[in-house]
């Protein structure tokens, strides 16, 4: 069958609806990415305020991010390599790399967190307040992240690095806490050290979401303004 061939002008958009279209699915499969590593977050707190077994879900999403983030980049390397993408849309690609592997990177955390649960056992009668008060900062973190990636807030970068101090400040004052036992804490022996190991290890895994939560800001700065904002 005789096919018209397409002008340069109609191949040159033809080219970018198929860009877009592939942009467009990337873009679904980060905010698809964004939401499951929240609630993964979120979860694992829950869990571990409540003492809810939820390791098996965990995984199940953690497991789902990772290939998910498989997704992205594949995809992404071959938009580039098809479309040869500038400017706005090449940022985009590549910023959606990274933010795709922080999220995924959420994942891993969580199940991390839960994993501590499961290893340390009993730990209903610890005092849990350090660890619920970063977590609530990270929570705000994420949810700051993700909307900023929405909007494409440029903003939210500088906000996120002073709530990240916030949250390290927290991890430090509870280390020095955890090496300086009193003498109470001397005498309940074993149930005090299973109480600063697995709040010592949750308050990292929390600390390192913090700063994953951090550079998708700096992607989202750069998407915007396609300047690197060096990473701390």
């Amino acid at each position: 069958m005789f096919q018209i061939p397409l002008s340069a002008l109609s191949y040159q958009c033809y080219m970018t609806r198929l860009l877009d279209l592939g942009i467009d699915h990337i873009r679904n499969i980060i905010m698809d990415m964004a939401k499951l590593s929240e609630n993964s977050v979120f979860t694992a707190i829950e869990s571990y305020e409540k003492g809810v077994d939820v390791k098996t879900q965990i995984f199940e999403w953690s497991e789902i991010l990772r290939v998910q983030q498989e997704e992205v980049a594949d995809l992404a390397i071959e938009l580039i390599a098809r479309y040869q993408p500038v400017a706005g849309d090449l940022r985009f690609i590549r910023s959606c790399m990274e933010i795709a592997y922080g999220f995924s990177r959420f994942g891993r955390y969580s199940y991390d967190i839960v994993d501590v649960l499961e290893t340390m056992g009993y730990i209903f009668d610890c005092d849990k307040v350090a660890v619920l008060e970063m977590a609530k900062k990270v929570r705000e973190m994420i949810l700051l992240s993700v909307a900023a990636l929405q909007s494409r807030d440029k903003d939210a970068a500088s906000k996120l690095y002073e709530m990240d101090d916030t949250v390290d400040e927290l991890y430090w004052k509870y280390l020095r806490k955890a090496i300086t036992p009193s003498r109470n804490e001397e005498k309940t022996g074993v149930m005090t050290r299973r109480c600063h190991a697995s709040a010592l290890l949750i308050l990292k895994y929390l600390e390192r979401i913090s700063d994953h939560a951090c550079y998708v800001g700096d992607s989202v700065n750069y998407i915007v303004t396609g300047e690197s904002r060096p990473r701390r």
